[in-house]
């Protein structure tokens, strides 16, 4: 039994949720985002609220049940308040730059690294730090794992691409005799 599956989930003022077929599409203004359950769960709209339950009773269906309940919340979640990653440069020379729809990126090899923003996402940098805001969780976090993926920290000086809340394990260097 899913813990997960069973919790409503509340629908806030300005948005709007409705079920076509095995789509749901969450509307807020003029953003939509949509969640395609292929028909594995049933949703219900019911009184501000949203409740999806099983089809079946297979174990599968269980988990099927409890993930989509999360993809709805976070389609829900992303129109009302967004989702944000933020990412801290270190390094002598490492930087950033945002020129139009591009990310310019300094990091320590003999050219830039230039990362083209998805549509969708506001990436912004302040001094060694870089914003990645969105609607959609699986995009922000997603171009957040690539942009640290250009240079991981590394665990003798701490050079690198690493998230804010991330804590790099130190290792110790060579002891001089």
């Amino acid at each position: 039994m899913s813990r997960i599956g069973k919790k409503p989930i509340a629908i806030p003022s300005g948005i709007e949720v409705s079920v076509n077929g095995t789509i749901v599409d969450v509307k807020k203004g003029n953003k939509t985002s949509s969640v395609e359950t292929h028909g594995r769960v049933t949703v219900e709209i019911a009184e501000n609220s949203v409740v999806l339950g099983r089809v079946g009773e297979a174990k599968e269906s269980a988990a099927f049940w409890g993930t989509y309940r999360a993809l709805v919340n976070n389609a829900i979640d992303g129109l009302n308040k967004g989702f944000q990653k933020s990412l801290e440069i270190n390094g002598v020379g490492y930087r950033a730059a945002v020129k139009g729809k591009v990310l310019e990126l300094q990091l320590g090899y003999s050219h830039p690294i230039n990362f083209e923003i998805p549509e969708g996402l506001e990436v912004s940098v302040d001094k060694n730090l870089i914003h990645v805001k969105g609607a959609d969780k699986q995009l922000v976090g997603q171009a957040a794992a690539i942009i640290r993926g250009y240079r991981k920290p590394e665990p003798y000086k701490g050079k690198g691409v690493k998230y804010t809340d991330e804590h790099i394990v130190r290792k110790a260097g060579k002891t001089a005799k």
